[in-house]
């Protein structure tokens, strides 16, 4: 049985788990220099300054390496240690930081491998301290239950980066390109940048209000929710448990009036990165209220008690920017300065561990336990 005494500073559980880490991201770099045109994302391949990535390279396997030496040093079970300095040695072999550049940088079919280690990099560097110094449930630890199971999430997410994005924009570019309007994109084109990114932020949020609120009513729709739902323990990564089906429909319904509109790239790709952000945010450990901002934009504890487990946080706060918009629609609950006591499914039932199995689980008949006089219709 895991204690925490056999994770504290000094026993080489954290140097070992250092090792894994960082032995993973070597052999993942490594691997995206030999197949660049199958692994990374062709929009990243001209930013990498290549010589500052080998450099960083070769100091991240070094430190792999001579972390998974000093946790098989100070742990009496080595294999931590010893996972991390074989991930180190096998990138090694493969080249190192001198691996060359393989194959042409072409487009077409890719996964986006180096989308991965970049995003899960810089989300660590940001919220793993500021779980840990502004912690609403300090005993909560990083590696929480079910982590395994939603990093494989994150991890799909920016693997199949081209998958999602196809199918986000395809529905809206076959089925409503009779609807689009020359004119209309013209005038909105000229627009300022700010005007453009408040309005990109008020349609889209009021598309994925009621597609969020559909996702909650609709029996089978709830079927593929509720695997966000199952959560019941609240951090960063949390956020990332959903369900292909759930991000394709919300994705491509929310598209729609982006598509329509013709919104210029800058805007565009200034809200794609706010609700990035954003959307991670609202789902992490921590304690900040916001004050009187938390009525303006969506906050974490207004989040928390969408996923919440008692009865009055049932169907509420469906915005995932705007709270005005639950407020308008009657579904807003913000009481005071009170969290949620616990997460997750609140009608008892509960969903396979694991994302294979989660990913099959809504395709097999009825939602287990849906009941509308638990889950009111709202």
């Amino acid at each position: 049985m895991r204690t925490s005494a056999s994770r504290a500073f000094g026993t080489g559980w954290l140097s070992g788990v250092v090792s894994i880490a960082l032995g993973a991201v070597g052999l993942v770099a490594v691997l995206c220099f030999h197949f660049p045109s199958l692994l990374t994302v062709p929009e990243l391949r001209a930013l990498y300054p290549v010589p500052l990535v080998r450099a960083l390279l070769h100091v991240v396997l070094v430190w792999s390496f001579i972390s998974g030496v000093i946790s098989v040093c100070l742990r009496r079970r080595t294999t931590l240690g010893m996972i991390g300095i074989s991930l180190t040695l096998v990138a090694a072999l493969l080249g190192g930081s001198r691996v060359a550049l393989d194959g042409e940088l072409r487009s077409g079919p890719f996964l986006g491998l180096d989308w991965f280690v970049l995003n899960l990099m810089a989300y660590c560097a940001v919220f793993v301290p500021l779980e840990r110094l502004f912690a609403r449930r300090p005993e909560q630890g990083v590696l929480r239950n079910g982590w395994r199971t939603d990093l494989v999430y994150f991890f799909l997410s920016a693997l199949l980066v081209q998958v999602t994005t196809l199918l986000t924009m395809m529905p809206a570019m076959t089925l409503f390109s009779w609807a689009a309007s020359a004119d209309i994109q013209r005038t909105v084109s000229l627009w300022s940048f700010l005007v453009q990114f408040a309005a990109i932020l008020v349609l889209t949020d009021f598309v994925q209000y009621w597609v969020h609120r559909a996702f909650h009513r609709v029996p089978l729709l709830w079927r593929f929710h509720r695997i966000h739902h199952s959560v019941d323990v609240m951090d960063w990564l949390a956020g990332s448990r959903l369900h292909l089906v759930d991000v394709a429909v919300t994705r491509a319904l929310t598209y729609v009036p982006i598509y329509l509109l013709g919104f210029a790239e800058p805007p565009l790709f200034a809200y794609v990165a706010f609700v990035s952000i954003q959307a991670t945010f609202i789902h992490a450990n921590v304690r900040f209220r916001f004050g009187p901002l938390r009525w303006v934009l969506a906050t974490p504890q207004f989040h928390h008690w969408h996923h919440g487990a008692e009865r009055e946080a049932i169907d509420k706060n469906f915005a995932v920017h705007l709270p005005v918009l639950d407020r308008l629609f009657g579904t807003c609950h913000l009481p005071g300065d009170r969290w949620p006591a616990s997460y997750g499914l609140a009608d008892g039932t509960t969903v396979p561990p694991g994302y294979a199995r989660q990913f099959v689980a809504p395709f097999k008949g009825r939602t287990p336990g849906y009941d509308p006089g638990v889950r009111p219709r709202v």
